[in-house]
């Protein structure tokens, strides 16, 4: 998931990207095709609501000007000064760029103060209760999202590991994987310039489509065959022509099967007859529940990729140490899940290959921080990536039951 400022953009990856080839936009439909994402208003900037009865987080967004309370230009109250209130965001750890100077630091105290005046409306909750609570709700907006592009579609999210980037992504990716039962996340070093990070090592890619609708079989296999060829020719040419030498460029010709009288085709590798229903009966069962063998396949359409001219790199593994874990660069205490914690805090280059951080602790990178909840630990892979572990199993309770005489029953 990719945290920023204004939104949350999530999706699935088992070895691919997965795309949508028909897409519906404000009732519009439309048949091009495009990364498969799914967004919600959950940012750093999302503007906290209080309506007298509930809260909100978003959609609405502080932007970068005025942003969050705490960067001085008079902006609301947003999620990232829920994490200031929190404890989660350390204002001495900032840059001073704020204020209509830009040279002054984050403004904690102005975030307190909105917070307590926020408490004396509520009346009954501490600011830090009401500052976690709306992380809270941030939190589940975020979990519902993966879910709908995970669980919804078939996919069993607690085998993934869950790949956090964005700059706000860090706070909260603890609680979002415990939102979903996962108990690894990932952090690349250059997590929080995904954007730019990714678009310099990005392939070049173009893609054709072309309508075939024949019965699983002979004709339809001739079809791609011989489309796929075509449209193969094409989509290398303009990959070609943005200069990829035609060595680099693969392509790759995929088949949209659906059963006669549905509307949904799946996508799957284009092959041997045998081989695409295999695929394509795997994916309806993952996806539907059930496989239905007295109903005719359909080949709906054929497309192609062609790939190329993408950054080569390989990162490099270092040599994993067992040093002494240096002492923290400051003690602090952050409140969550209704509760204060003190937590030791670590700059990133503190740490190396092989270092472990117990939770609950606070990582600061150079273009974010990462909040090791409690329960957690943060260790230093090979390739120096961050990867959070939940080391204490997670004990959901709930009741059964009657409401008289309900029973706890741990899961």
């Amino acid at each position: 998931f990719d945290m920023g400022g204004t939104s949350t953009d999530v999706s699935h990856f088992d070895g691919e990207y997965e795309r949508a080839f028909e897409t519906e936009v404000a009732g519009v439909r439309m048949r091009a095709p495009m990364m498969l994402i799914h967004t919600v208003a959950a940012g750093g900037g999302s503007i906290l609501h209080f309506d007298g009865a509930r809260f909100r987080v978003g959609p609405d967004s502080a932007g970068a000007n005025p942003g969050p309370a705490c960067y001085r230009r008079g902006g609301p109250l947003a999620l990232t000064d829920a994490n200031v209130m929190a404890g989660k965001l350390i204002a001495d750890f900032f840059p001073r760029i704020f204020g209509p100077g830009q040279d002054q630091p984050l403004d904690a105290d102005a975030v307190k103060q909105a917070f307590a005046t926020l408490a004396r409306e509520i009346g009954g909750k501490s600011p830090e209760e009401i500052a976690d609570g709306f992380i809270k709700i941030a939190v589940e907006n975020m979990a519902n999202a993966i879910k709908k592009i995970s669980v919804q579609r078939g996919y069993d999210v607690t085998r993934y590991a869950l790949n956090c980037f964005g700059g706000a992504g860090g706070q909260h990716a603890c609680l979002v994987a415990d939102a979903l039962g996962m108990t690894k996340v990932l952090i690349h070093p250059f997590s929080s310039l995904l954007s730019a990070y990714g678009m310099g090592l990005a392939d070049i890619r173009a893609t054709r489509q072309q309508a075939i609708e024949e019965n699983l079989g002979g004709k339809a296999l001739a079809a791609l065959k011989r489309e796929g060829a075509r449209l193969g020719k094409e989509a290398k040419a303009e990959v070609a022509g943005q200069g990829v030498p035609a060595s680099r460029i693969k392509g790759i010709v995929r088949a949209h099967i659906r059963y006669a009288g549905t509307d949904t085709p799946l996508i799957v590798d284009a092959g041997t007859l045998a081989k695409m229903k295999s695929t394509f009966e795997k994916a309806h069962k993952a996806r539907f529940g059930f496989i239905d063998r007295s109903k005719q396949l359909v080949v709906e359409a054929v497309s192609v990729e062609a790939v190329g001219g993408g950054a080569k790199f390989r990162e490099r593994a270092h040599k994993m140490k067992r040093a002494k874990l240096p002492s923290p660069v400051r003690h602090t205490e952050f409140f969550s899940g209704g509760a204060w914690h003190r937590a030791a805090v670590y700059t990133r280059d503190q740490l190396a290959p092989g270092s472990k951080v117990a939770g609950p602790a606070i990582v600061i990178e150079p273009h974010q921080t990462v909040v090791v909840e409690d329960g957690w630990r943060a260790a230093i892979t090979a390739k120096n990536h961050l990867l959070l572990e939940r080391v204490v199993p997670l004990v959901r309770v709930r009741p059964i039951g009657t409401k008289a005489d309900p029973i706890m029953l741990e899961v």
